[in-house]
């Protein structure tokens, strides 16, 4: 089972249920059936802070992907951590499903290029 932890710190409504559910949908079909993922949706400064903190680059940008387990062997018992997806709401806007699945791919271990941008075609247009 996906356990799905949502936060909105963004200072806007956003579509947290909707996110969840596109979120379970992306996973199962990369073949994923457990594990524990956290979305946040926050505003331009907490994103840029986060994109010079962990990046060192000073500026604001629409997602974020904060990698735990990923696709590693874990033992057995051992809960599956996906990790964390940042998006910044005042960027995605109402278009937050594609950079979420962009997120939700880099915590997969995909990495930009052809095989992702296919990936995220895929899932996005569902």
């Amino acid at each position: 089972m996906i356990v799905v932890e949502t936060t909105n710190r963004s200072g806007v409504a956003v579509e947290e249920d909707a996110a969840v559910e596109l979120a379970g949908r992306v996973l199962e079909a990369e073949s994923v059936v457990d594990g524990e993922l956290g979305i946040a949706f926050v505003g331009p400064d907490e994103m840029r802070e986060l994109k010079r903190e962990h990046l060192g680059v000073d500026e604001t940008t629409d997602v974020l992907s904060f990698p735990l387990d990923g696709r590693d062997e874990l033992p057995d018992g051992v809960p599956r951590a996906l990790g964390d997806v940042v998006l910044c709401s005042q960027v995605v806007g109402a278009e937050w499903q594609r950079p979420l699945v962009h997120g939700l791919l880099h915590l997969l271990g995909y990495e930009h290029g052809d095989e992702m941008e296919e990936r995220e075609e895929v899932h996005a247009s569902r």
